[in-house]
């Protein structure tokens, strides 16, 4: 199974993002499943990757050419695949995910998991869709997310097959993997 994963380039100040996202990079290389992410080297997204590739799996990046200009690009991935614009690199992405994971992350984290959440809602991708609300980072999403439905601008029905996940093993769990 490809699993996108949508999570920022910085670091943060949390040392458990870190521990978490190496620990979820482990799982992904050591179950046999590949990794599809932005492909940068920085922050998150380089411990992700690294994990992933250390525990013998596949990472696959997809990068803008502006960052691999800049030399964002993590160089030791299993494939790097160069986009034109952003809007490429998220289709792109979708195109290669047979389930979606959102990991803490910054607005550009933010803005994939709307569209993956939408694209899930319209039934336009039948693939889950994981919100990895770690130590509560998502809290406000989920809570925005029953507003809309006790005012009727969404439904439950809408919201099937977006999950919220507490810890790895919850993801495991949706994923129906060891």
């Amino acid at each position: 199974m490809n699993i996108t994963v949508y999570l920022g380039a910085n670091e943060g100040n949390d040392p458990a993002l870190k521990s978490a996202v190496m620990a979820l990079g482990r799982w992904i290389g050591e179950s046999g499943n590949a990794l599809v992410y932005g492909g940068s080297k920085s922050g998150l997204m380089g411990a992700l990757a690294e994990s992933v590739l250390a525990a013998g799996g596949e990472a696959t990046g997809v990068e803008p050419r502006f960052f691999v200009e800049a030399e964002l690009q993590y160089d030791d991935l299993t494939r790097l695949i160069v986009t034109e614009t952003m809007s490429e690199r998220k289709a792109k992405m979708i195109e290669l995910g047979d389930a979606f994971l959102a990991f803490p992350g910054g607005t550009g984290t933010l803005e994939e998991l709307s569209e993956v959440m939408s694209m899930v809602s319209l039934k336009q991708l039948d693939a889950p869709c994981i919100v990895y609300n770690l130590n509560g980072y998502y809290d406000g999403l989920k809570a925005l997310l029953a507003h809309m439905i006790r005012i009727g601008l969404s439904s439950e029905e809408r919201l099937q097959g977006i999950y919220f996940a507490e810890d790895l093993e919850q993801i495991r769990k949706i994923l129906k993997q060891p």
